[in-house]
């Protein structure tokens, strides 16, 4: 949904303001505060309010809420003083009085128009050993090949509020492909073999049907260990090689027992807790991924896991992750790479990006200011992931 006031647009789908043409950056917090000021802008929304639904529960001082408050009205050009657009109602809260306008946003103009499989084409392919693999392609230009993560669904994640944005950048200036491997999503689900060799056995099923001799490859978290194996047995192949927020070593090959310790806690919980939105296992897994999140965003990371795979194939797709380990195959990558880490990966520690950096040569490494595993639309860290991949893509 887009909300326009003024000169100014907040793009809820994006999570984007903008004042004209020009894009304001707000900090996350600050977006959803504004954003629910404005969808409840016919009445006063008081300080439990604004707790529940923006803070998500959590205890706030008054000074971090003033701070937030007073950072909304900066970023429409307001002020304590005038309140034109923000107001204070005495002892009560606050209100949206500005005039608002609504009108459908990208997402739901394209729903309007048939739904968004108008945005990418979905075919499948065989791997080796029979497993059907679903790919999906959007966009035109240079050919952008995003390696399967953990968990994929091509259709739904187009939905999400955490990857629709990201897809749809990328999509404007290349031709993304991304495909669900064995195990969710699209492809087949009941597989004997989960593992780093079949999740290379997927992504040679794909490349199979790229007709450019090559392409850029992009590995996202779990989807890592994978883009670097085929790099380095197909350099010929890639490109350029893209890697965030990933890891050469999984919990199981790091050396650390405390580190297989949480890898047991987090098969646990998940087994108990998967797509539901209020247990034990969503509350730490959205603490760790998303701890910014808004509960759009969380909800969204509920609903994925009930779409993407069953609990039993999420633990076994995350205990192969966990023994993932090509930490020998760094030295042999000879291909432009690009390695970007958030600092406060509360998921993938910012020493892993680091030493995947220090391992490919000539490798370029780029640190992301965020502590959100994958950043989200509105934060700073968001725009500066997007341009840094489109960048180094696109540059032939």
């Amino acid at each position: 949904m887009l909300f326009q006031f003024e000169n100014f647009t907040l793009d809820a789908g994006r999570r984007e303001l903008r004042e004209g043409a020009a894009e304001i950056p707000v900090e996350p917090q600050v977006f959803d505060l504004l954003e629910f000021l404005i969808r409840r802008r016919d009445e006063v929304v008081s300080r439990d309010d604004l707790i529940e639904h923006v803070w998500k529960g959590r205890i706030v001082s008054e000074s971090a809420m003033a701070s937030r408050i007073n950072a909304a009205r900066v970023a429409v050009r307001d002020n304590g003083t005038d309140q034109r657009l923000i107001r204070t109602i005495a002892r009560k809260g606050i209100r949206f009085v500005g005039e608002v306008r609504e009108q459908a946003g990208v997402a739901q103009a394209s729903a309007a128009r048939g739904g968004e499989s108008e945005r990418q084409e979905i075919t499948f392919a065989r791997a080796a050993d029979g497993v059907n693999i679903a790919i999906g392609r959007s966009g035109d230009g240079p050919v952008l090949l995003k390696t399967a993560n953990w968990l994929n669904h091509l259709e739904f994640d187009w939905q999400s509020p955490i990857w629709a944005p990201l897809f749809s950048r990328l999509a404007e200036r290349l031709s993304l492909v991304r495909y669900d491997g064995r195990g969710s999503g699209l492809a087949d689900r009941d597989v004997e073999d989960i593992s780093l060799d079949g999740f290379l056995r997927d992504l040679d099923a794909v490349t199979v049907t790229i007709a450019e001799e090559r392409f850029a490859l992009l590995g996202l978290s779990q989807g890592v260990a994978a883009a670097i194996s085929y790099t380095v047995k197909y350099p010929e192949r890639v490109s350029k090689l893209i890697l965030y927020g990933g890891y050469a070593q999984g919990r199981n090959k790091s050396g650390s027992a405390l580190e297989r310790e949480k890898g047991q806690a987090m098969l646990a919980l998940m087994r108990q807790g998967w797509g539901s939105e209020g247990s034990a296992f969503m509350r730490a897994f959205s603490s760790i991924y998303l701890p910014n999140g808004t509960a759009e965003q969380i909800r969204w990371f509920s609903d994925m896991q009930r779409m993407a795979t069953t609990a039993e194939n999420a633990a076994r797709l995350r205990s192969a992750c966990d023994d993932i380990d090509v930490i020998a195959l760094l030295p042999q990558v000879r291909v432009p790479t690009l390695v970007i880490h958030a600092r406060q990966d509360n998921v993938v520690p910012y020493a892993q990006g680091r030493t995947i950096a220090a391992g490919i040569p000539g490798a370029k490494f780029v640190t992301l200011e965020t502590e959100n595993h994958v950043p989200l639309p509105g934060d700073p860290a968001w725009e500066k992931l997007v341009g840094e991949i489109l960048s180094f893509a696109a540059d032939a």
